[in-house]
C-alpha cells in the first residue's frame, strides 16, 4: 500500500508540472531562445523586443526581424569581442547614442529597415555600415560621423530623408548609396577639395543618387576628383 501511494503522489505531481503555465520565451535563457554557436548569436525572427543578454564571447550578433525598438548601452556591457551585428528589419526608433562607442572591434553595423530618425556614435573600426530604410534627415547625422571612420568603405543610407549628402565622408570609402532620399545640391567639397585641383579620390568606385531632386550636371566641379561620375539626373 505505500508503494502505492507514492506512485499515487509522484502521477499528481506530474500532472501539476504538465497543466503549469508554459515558460515565455523572453523569460527562457539567450542560448535556448536563440542558436549560439562558436562565438555567433542567432536571434532571428524570434519575436524578441529587445537585445538578449549575450554571452561574454559573442563575436556575431544576428537579431533580424525581430521586434526590437530600443538599443541601449548596457546592452553590449563587457562584450568587447563583437566584430558584427545585425538588427535587420526591427522597430528600432531610439538607439543611446553611446550603445556602440566601446564596441572596439565592431566592424559590419546593420540598422537597415528601421525606424532611425538619427544615427548613434559609429565606433571607429567600421568598415561597412549600413542605415537604408529609416527615416533619417540630415540633421540626424553629426558633421564629423563618419571622419574618424578610417577603415570604413561600405556606407548605404538609401531610403531615408536625408536633404544633403554627409559632410566628411573618409579616404577609405569605396560605395556610397544615397538613392531615394530628398539631396537638393552638392557642394564642391562634398567628394572633391574646391582649394586642390590635384586632389583625386582613389578608393571610390561607386557612389550611387538616383531618386534624389538633385540635378548632377549643374554641379560639375563637384565630381573632378572621381574616378567615376554618380549614377543619377544629370538633366
Amino acid at each position: 500500500m505505500i508503494i502505492f501511494h507514492e506512485n499515487e503522489l509522484q502521477v499528481q505531481r506530474d500532472e501539476e508540472v504538465s497543466n503549469a503555465s508554459p515558460t515565455k520565451d523572453t523569460d527562457l535563457p539567450t542560448c535556448l531562445l536563440c542558436v549560439c554557436l562558436s562565438g555567433s548569436v542567432y536571434c532571428e525572427e524570434t519575436d524578441i523586443e529587445s537585445v538578449p543578454i549575450l554571452p561574454k564571447e559573442t563575436g556575431y550578433l544576428y537579431a533580424r526581424f525581430n521586434k526590437i525598438k530600443k538599443v541601449k548601452t548596457s546592452d553590449f556591457d563587457e562584450i568587447s569581442s563583437l566584430r558584427r551585428i545585425d538588427f535587420t528589419g526591427n522597430r528600432i526608433d531610439e538607439i543611446e547614442d553611446s550603445a556602440f562607442a566601446k564596441l572596439a572591434l565592431l566592424e559590419e553595423l546593420s540598422l537597415a529597415e528601421n525606424r532611425l530618425l538619427k544615427l548613434p556614435v559609429l565606433p571607429s573600426k567600421l568598415t561597412i555600415f549600413n542605415a537604408n530604410q529609416n527615416r533619417i534627415k540630415s540633421r540626424g547625422i553629426k558633421a564629423n560621423a563618419f571622419k574618424k571612420l578610417t577603415n570604413l568603405s561600405y556606407l548605404y543610407l538609401a531610403n531615408n530623408a536625408l536633404e544633403s549628402v554627409p559632410l566628411n565622408l573618409p579616404e577609405s570609402l569605396r560605395v556610397l548609396h544615397l538613392q531615394n532620399n530628398n539631396i537638393t545640391s552638392i557642394s564642391d567639397d562634398t567628394f572633391c577639395k574646391n582649394n586642390n585641383t590635384r586632389y583625386v579620390r582613389n578608393r571610390m568606385d561607386e557612389i550611387r543618387m538616383e531618386g534624389n531632386p538633385v540635378i548632377l550636371g549643374k554641379y560639375p566641379n563637384a565630381f573632378m576628383c572621381l574616378k567615376m561620375l554618380p549614377i543619377g539626373s544629370w538633366f
